[in-house]
């Protein structure tokens, strides 16, 4: 975390999934089909493949409740105590922090890896992140 890098990395990332989602979408459609589904082991992945035009075949309301959760005065933001590293109160203003703070069990109970979609050649869904930062 202090090293600027979110659950599930040991390093930075590439940051290719943008140019590599293209080069699967045309694989997908060499193979005849029609949409390519992904999961979000993290909630930060949810939040990067919303950017890239997926929508959600399970979790958004899951997503969806947890950012209200972490809005001020909800109970997650509430949850944001101070008593790790990971709960910050500052947590709750960044994707990145939230996941952490998820990472380290702030839900209560496991994550639920929710799936997503994406129409070949189209972008789906609307965003559950409203305007929080990575």
């Amino acid at each position: 975390m202090r090293a600027g890098l979110a659950p599930g990395q040991v390093r930075r990332g590439l940051r290719l999934f943008r140019e590599v989602l293209p080069l699967v979408e045309s694989f997908a459609t060499a193979l005849g089909k029609e949409q390519v589904s992904i999961e979000a082991l993290f909630y930060h992945h949810a939040f990067l493949y919303e950017g890239c035009g997926f929508g959600y075949l399970t979790g958004r309301d899951r997503l969806e409740e947890i950012h209200r959760g972490f809005e001020p005065g909800g109970e997650l933001a509430r949850r944001l105590d101070g008593s790790t590293p990971f709960r910050m109160p500052r947590a709750a203003a960044t994707v990145r922090g939230r996941s952490w703070a998820i990472h380290d069990g702030i839900l209560g109970e496991p994550w639920r890896v929710p799936r997503l979609y994406k129409i070949v050649g189209q972008a789906v869904g609307l965003p559950t992140f409203g305007a929080c930062p990575y």
